[in-house]
């Protein structure tokens, strides 16, 4: 970069804008409601930087005060939810996922890609007294998720390379590739069963959402097993797979020019 371009650069900094948007991103990635103080600390900022970036972003309820600290509210991701793209992928799952939940008598949940972790976008719950579901705006790291593993098996080259230097300097190597390999065979398989690692009970069937070129989200039903079963978990399974096919098929047709 020459000098030029450097004065172009700072030239159009805003100082006070980017100190809010440190804000909502460190709250974003840490997931836990932080005082002041632990943002400081970790942001490099004093606390009297912050304190008024605190107070406008609480004012404009992007975040909320807790007894532990502040947090997200779901203000962005109503935001987030707006842009065409998500509404539309929203508007042609919403039917399936009824159908879906009808049928296995189970919730399911949409869940979308954001930077390195995953964000349930959609929700329907199991009919009937007892089911599990998580709430919208959810957020876990792509790298623990069930479905994380459907996002980067079924990514593109060019999106499995930018998610692997996203995660090494945060996990490491060793764990990095552990999780492409799983992430790999799931890819080829088209599909994730596995015993949940965060609800003792659960199992997480997963299956992509591709769009034109790529996996664009997935459709997951947190299975619990009742007694005497309603729908085995085999069938859950099948029931999952076409609706994520028929999602799949709504939104290539879509993106078709």
């Amino acid at each position: 970069m020459t000098l030029q371009d450097e004065t172009e650069d700072r030239k159009y900094r805003a100082p006070a804008l980017e100190k809010g948007l440190d804000v909502l991103e460190l709250l974003s990635a840490h997931g836990e409601p932080m005082t002041p103080s632990q943002m400081s600390v970790v942001l490099g900022r004093s606390v009297s930087e912050l304190f008024r970036m605190i107070q406008v972003l609480e004012f404009r309820r992007y975040i909320e005060a807790t007894t532990d600290g502040y947090r997200l509210t779901n203000r962005l991701f109503t935001l987030g939810m707006a842009q065409a793209p998500v509404k539309s992928l929203v508007e042609a799952a919403l039917p399936v996922m009824r159908a879906l939940a009808s049928a296995t008598v189970q919730s399911c949940h949409l869940v979308v890609p954001t930077d390195d972790q995953i964000v349930v976008i959609a929700r329907i719950e199991g009919p009937g007294d007892l089911g599990y579901s998580v709430r919208l705006g959810y957020r876990r790291n792509i790298i623990d998720a069930s479905s994380g593993l459907m996002f980067y098996g079924r990514a593109s080259e060019a999106a499995q390379a930018d998610l692997k230097a996203r995660l090494e300097p945060q996990y490491g190597v060793d764990r990095v590739a552990r999780y492409i390999t799983a992430a790999e065979a799931a890819g080829a398989q088209g599909y994730v069963r596995r015993e949940s690692d965060f609800v003792a009970g659960v199992t997480d069937l997963v299956a992509p959402i591709m769009g034109a070129d790529s996996i664009i989200a997935t459709l997951i039903t947190p299975y619990i097993q009742r007694t005497p079963p309603v729908c085995d978990i085999d069938t859950a399974l099948e029931h999952l797979r076409a609706a994520a096919a028929s999602i799949s098929e709504d939104m290539s047709a879509v993106a078709q020019p």
